[in-house]
């Protein structure tokens, strides 16, 4: 009699919260989400795509030493690409079908994990410079290896992110919405595509770091801060969405709350996408580069007009003295 007394106030217990969850009102963030995510869509295109020209028209024929940061931009323009999705989604409903449902997601995955691992081989590469000081000299081999670990970073996103892709199903022709939840198998691919790969980074880049400060020459390395701040951004942007996302609210005033931190925090890790490619306009070289194309685009546009001018002037000049 007690097993079933304590069940069923289990029961009303879970029936009264679903209730309380049902009635409980929360801040509608979907403008501000649709607002927002335009945004992040228009930065990150500008970005990461001036980043592209950038490396494709000043540096075409050593573009292998760019390989990471062009895989890496071309990863953040996959996640891009899904983020106006996302926007329509949230002032309006999901009008695009069930194709896109799973489409949208497998790209919205890809971009992620593909981030995240490109990041991981990326740190190693510096840590295997740096630290190990044993990254080999001949270009050939760096040129394979580098080329190697993008592929092995592709293929491990491309997967998860196609099962990821398969979950998803258009309900009540307005959500797309996952329709069969593994909480063993999710736990196990935040674990494996995020948690081990950001832990890796971390300790890589301590590691570096730690190097650095002992080096008698500092100067030399000014381009690993760089790597570095790509880093930090990774963790400030997903960290704490991650971390939301393992957080319940038991009743109406915590799910308040944690609509509020959720909806932060989403745009925050949204926003990651068009921080890379202007953290990697910070470094010289590519700054000046990018100076270069504007100067360039600039005296173009000067002498068109020049030209243009002069030619309307000796018409005219021409007119009058036929006249």
């Amino acid at each position: 009699m007690d097993f079933i007394h304590n069940s069923t106030a289990k029961d009303e217990d879970i029936l009264n919260l679903f209730i309380q969850n049902m009635t409980c009102e929360v801040f509608d963030f979907s403008p501000i989400n649709g607002a927002v995510f335009i945004t992040i869509f228009i930065l990150s295109i500008i970005g990461n795509v001036l980043l592209l020209c950038i490396l494709f028209i000043c540096e075409k024929h050593n573009l292998f030493t760019y390989i990471f940061i062009i895989n890496l931009a071309c990863s953040d323009l996959i996640f891009t690409a899904s983020v106006p999705f996302w926007a329509v989604y949230h002032l309006h409903y999901w009008v695009f079908g069930d194709f896109l449902c799973k489409f949208i997601i497998w790209m919205h995955f890809t971009g992620l994990y593909s981030s995240i691992f490109l990041l991981m081989a990326m740190t190693v590469d510096r840590f295997c410079t740096v630290v190990l000081n044993n990254w080999p000299n001949d270009n050939q081999r760096k040129k394979r290896y580098s080329i190697g670990a993008c592929v092995v970073a592709w293929l491990i996103s491309i997967g998860p992110s196609v099962y990821d892709a398969s979950k998803m199903e258009l309900s009540d022709d307005y959500y797309c919405e996952v329709y069969r939840i593994d909480e063993v198998g999710y736990y196990f691919q935040v674990a494996l595509l995020i948690l081990i790969p950001t832990v890796i980074i971390i300790l890589c880049n301590c590691a570096i770091i730690y190097t650095i400060l002992r080096a008698a020459h500092r100067t030399r390395h000014k381009a690993l801060s760089i790597v570095c701040c790509i880093v930090v951004a990774y963790i400030i942007c997903w960290g704490p969405y991650n971390i939301v996302l393992f957080v319940q609210s038991t009743n109406c005033e915590e799910m308040q709350r944690m609509n509020i931190v959720y909806s932060i925090c989403r745009m925050l890790a949204f926003s990651h996408c068009w921080i890379n490619p202007f953290l990697f306009m910070l470094t010289q070289k590519i700054r000046n580069h990018l100076l270069y194309i504007l100067r360039y685009r600039v005296a173009r546009t000067n002498s068109e007009r020049g030209s243009g001018q002069a030619y309307i002037q000796n018409a005219s000049e021409s007119r009058s003295s036929r006249l």
